[in-house]
């Protein structure tokens, strides 16, 4: 497994997508600490401050789901199950495990821009300080928001197999699927990933949902989405 793992790192952190989504998460990140910081007016609560320190972890889903769809579309999945000599489950495994730790890097990556330009922002703001023990919990949030997320990328990409059409789908869901979802049960949003991993990385605040809650819906959804993907994959052709 440890040999699978490896060669499954290395894919998964010497393409040209993981570079463009990292890039992409960190500007995301700094642009919201601006504008939440320093150019949406006064914060005067916590949780609008802890806000300024959040993330996106849905950019990591899509690269997920973008990276591990694209082994299926370049035909890289079979001679990787050929070569590993283990079962397609166990290098679907692994390499799930690769998004996952290289997700938690780019996690920590992300967090430490939003967490360095915001802290120093929200300062001028009135009302209560940010605690240390504040800025642990969203940190602690968003890096589990963004291996969570990440994982349940790289599990709808095995499903999907088609990169363009995963996008096509996830971003249907996200912008038109969840709003009208809103409309009729607006707390039943936060019980879909994307609803769930806002709450976990402060996205979104003021909500039914707690934060561990959060937690362990989208654990939840990324568990079940991910023991589907590994069955599906032992039973159907890699080609």
């Amino acid at each position: 497994m440890s040999h699978l793992l490896r060669g499954e790192l290395l894919k998964t952190v010497t393409t040209r997508t993981v570079l463009g989504f990292a890039v992409g998460t960190v500007a995301f990140a700094a642009l919201n600490a601006l504008v939440v910081a320093a150019w949406s007016g006064t914060l005067d609560e916590v949780p609008e401050k802890e806000e300024a320190l959040s993330a996106m972890p849905i950019l990591l889903l899509l690269w997920g789901l973008v990276g591990a769809a694209g082994e299926y579309r370049h035909r890289t999945a079979a001679p990787a199950a050929l070569v590993g000599r283990r079962g397609r489950g166990v290098v679907l495994s692994a390499r799930i495990a690769a998004y996952a730790l290289t997700g938690l890097l780019l996690g920590a990556l992300t967090t430490a821009v939003s967490v360095g330009l915001a802290l120093p922002l929200l300062s001028d703001q009135p009302g209560p300080d940010l605690t240390s023990g504040d800025v642990g919990a969203v940190v602690a949030g968003n890096l589990v928001a963004f291996v969570l997320s990440t994982i349940l990328g790289a599990a709808l990409g095995a499903l999907i197999r088609s990169p363009v059409l995963g996008v096509v789908v996830l971003l249907v869901v996200n912008f038109a699927v969840v709003p009208l979802l809103s409309g009729v049960w607006e707390a039943g949003v936060n019980l879909t990933p994307f609803g769930a991993a806002g709450v976990l990385s402060r996205m979104t605040h003021h909500t039914t949902l707690s934060v561990v809650s959060a937690g362990w819906v989208l654990a939840a959804w990324t568990v079940a989405v991910t023991l589907v993907a590994v069955v599906v994959e032992r039973r159907r052709d890699l080609a």
